[in-house]
């Protein structure tokens, strides 16, 4: 029998399969398919300090290559997922790392606060790389100085550890991930969404009503991996992987590219199994590889030098 257990930032995962935010919402419309405590850890979808609505619709789309969202963070606010959503969470005994997002530093700085100290919650998933509101958002993630404004702001009001969830869209992904490594981040997740945007030729208007929005899912595998072998090579805190992963493989990839665990996003929408699939999938690997600790594949990348 393998170890799938690793460690994140000082929480322990029984294995290093979480969900996505922003694709999982708070779990209820997944307990039904299967018993949540089998996931390594639950991230939930991002939460502001208000409720928000989100983006007018249509801001969905489907594309031959991958998902385009312009949800725009949706949420009940803060007040409501502690008091309704994270105490139901807490009863699957998982790890619970909650997503925030602001309009500020401040912003940032009182969710963090907020949570701080709150029965269940493991984590905090620092999201400045959301490309689907007008304020804040990705604005943060691509600039190194405002990346650790943010952090730092955080990391002030809470003692939790903070996972820093990065933006591919930028020039060098790598000075964003170092900058929030000096500003106190205990681990940077990548990749969010890559902008993208698609045209109904009938009508000739946007599919999406913000015209433009993120593409996540397999087309944008190849991106993500390159970016976490990047950054894993640069930090010294672990890495989260996400981007396409929707088979055992697939996860594989990202721990041999450095990545400590890995979450699944949109391939929940097509089959809500995904995550528990890629759990059994990677013991199955391991056990057929020989390989007694899934700790062994993390950054084992070979790459012959010359």
């Amino acid at each position: 029998m393998v170890n799938l257990a690793v460690d994140l930032a000082g929480v322990r995962l029984k294995n290093p399969v979480m969900t996505a935010s922003g694709c999982f919402g708070f779990g209820r419309e997944y307990c039904d398919f299967y018993d949540l405590s089998l996931l390594g850890a639950v991230v939930v979808k991002g939460i502001t300090l208000q409720p928000r609505l989100g983006n007018p619709p249509p801001r969905i789309a489907e594309t031959p290559a991958g998902l385009l969202n312009s949800v725009g963070l949706q949420n009940p606010g803060v007040d409501y997922v502690i008091r309704e959503e994270i105490p139901w969470l807490a009863n699957f005994g998982v790890p619970v790392i909650v997503n925030i997002n602001g309009h500020s530093s401040e912003e940032f700085g009182e969710l963090a606060a907020r949570l701080d100290g709150v029965p269940g919650v493991a984590a905090l998933e620092v999201n400045i790389s959301c490309p689907n509101v007008k304020e804040g958002g990705m604005f943060f993630g691509t600039d190194p100085a405002m990346a650790s404004e943010v952090v730092k702001s955080a990391r002030k009001r809470t003692r939790l550890p903070l996972i820093v969830k990065l933006s591919p869209n930028v020039t060098d992904i790598v000075l964003i991930a170092r900058a929030v490594e000096e500003a106190g981040a205990d681990a940077v997740s990548l990749i969010n969404t890559l902008l993208g945007m698609a045209i109904d030729t009938r009508t000739r208007r946007p599919a999406l009503a913000s015209v433009v929005g993120g593409l996540s899912g397999p087309a944008v595998k190849p991106v993500a991996l390159r970016m976490v072998w990047q950054v894993s090579r640069a930090v010294n805190i672990p890495v989260v992987g996400m981007g396409g992963i929707v088979r055992a493989e697939d996860a594989v990839e990202f721990m041999l590219a450095g990545a400590t665990a890995v979450a699944v996003g949109s391939g929940a929408f097509y089959d809500p199994l995904c995550a528990v699939k890629v759990i059994e999938g990677l013991e199955r690997w391991l056990e057929k590889e020989k390989i007694a600790d899934v700790q062994e594949i993390i950054g084992g990348l070979r790459i012959e030098e010359g």
